[in-house]
């Protein structure tokens, strides 16, 4: 089995910054595209960012500009840079990882979240 943890979420004044951790453990063989999503009060979960093996990246169009992906592949880690926060950047925000095992076959598992709280 496949663990994703999150990290570093909070409550934290608009303008301000945060950064997101996200380690994946467990039976692994390879990790393709590693992402970031956020789900809001009464909203559907949404795409933030994501960052593919070959470490091409791809931003919702609400955070371009200030949110930054990374990954540390050695560690099999995510990382998700918050910067210029906003009232509306307020969510539960879950890391995503396509996992593959040693059969192969790929499957996307999630972390339990990290809640993000941002105050005007």
């Amino acid at each position: 089995q496949v663990q994703m943890e999150e990290s570093g979420g909070g409550l934290v004044q608009a303008g301000g910054s945060l950064r997101l951790s996200c380690g994946a453990s467990g039976i692994i063989l390879r990790i393709g595209a590693m992402g970031w999503y956020r789900q809001a009060p009464g909203k559907q979960r949404e795409l933030v960012a994501r960052i593919t093996s070959g470490g091409s990246t791809n931003y919702a169009d609400s955070v371009k500009g200030r949110f930054t992906i990374s990954r540390d592949y050695a560690k099999n880690m995510v990382y998700l840079q918050m910067n210029s926060l906003k009232p509306e950047d307020t969510a539960v925000y879950y890391c995503n990882g396509d996992v593959s095992d040693y059969s192969g076959t790929y499957s996307a598992y999630w972390g339990q979240g990290t809640q993000v709280t941002v105050s005007a």
